[in-house]
């Protein structure tokens, strides 16, 4: 009787723990599929981004008529496989050697094609701080089940490691800068 009733305790310890491991593992993929969704967003946005520079340069180099290399940061971009975390980064010194040209060369500051461009750049900081903020929220809870007893435990059988989460204040003088404009 005693051996049945061991029996019976492992059988419903086991059952627990198959539960257990299930729902957090569902847990676990729901994370992933919301944090591979935002950085989806996040990579449309830095796409947005990066084209709109790119074209900045011919606007540039048409209204300053030069040949010269025109935002450097972006030539180096084209020809490197960046992450979005790296690509954020390029971006906004990108951002800044574009708002360099116009305080050096006002002719810019009047042209239509360079204001837009500009007007482009400002409004896509409110969309990829907003993506930024939802990936960081998710991910921060993500990375805290990652940590978590006996989440971790988990975590670790199915190789789940700690995300990375986007800086967000660092670059918003530079994006200030343009609106003073």
């Amino acid at each position: 009787m005693v051996m049945l009733l061991v029996i019976f305790v492992f059988i419903v310890i086991f059952i627990i723990a198959t539960v257990f491991f299930i729902l957090t593992l569902d847990n676990f993929k729901g994370y992933l599929i919301r944090i591979n969704e935002a950085e989806a967003n996040i990579e449309t946005i830095l796409n947005k981004r990066f084209d709109l520079l790119n074209k900045s340069i011919d606007v540039i180099k048409n209204v300053l008529d030069t040949d010269k290399e025109i935002i450097g940061t972006i030539s180096n971009i084209r020809s490197q496989k960046l992450d979005n975390f790296q690509l954020d980064e390029k971006l906004y010194d990108a951002i800044k050697e574009f708002h360099e040209y116009s305080e050096i060369e006002l002719e810019l500051a009047e042209n239509d094609e360079y204001t837009k461009i500009e007007i482009d750049l400002i409004e896509s900081e409110s969309e990829i701080v907003a993506l930024k903020k939802y990936y960081n929220d998710i991910v921060e809870k993500y990375n805290s089940l990652v940590e978590a007893f006996p989440y971790s435990i988990i975590a670790s059988i199915k190789k789940f490691k700690l995300k990375e989460e986007f800086k967000i204040t660092d670059n918003i003088e530079i994006i200030n800068s343009l609106k003073k404009r």
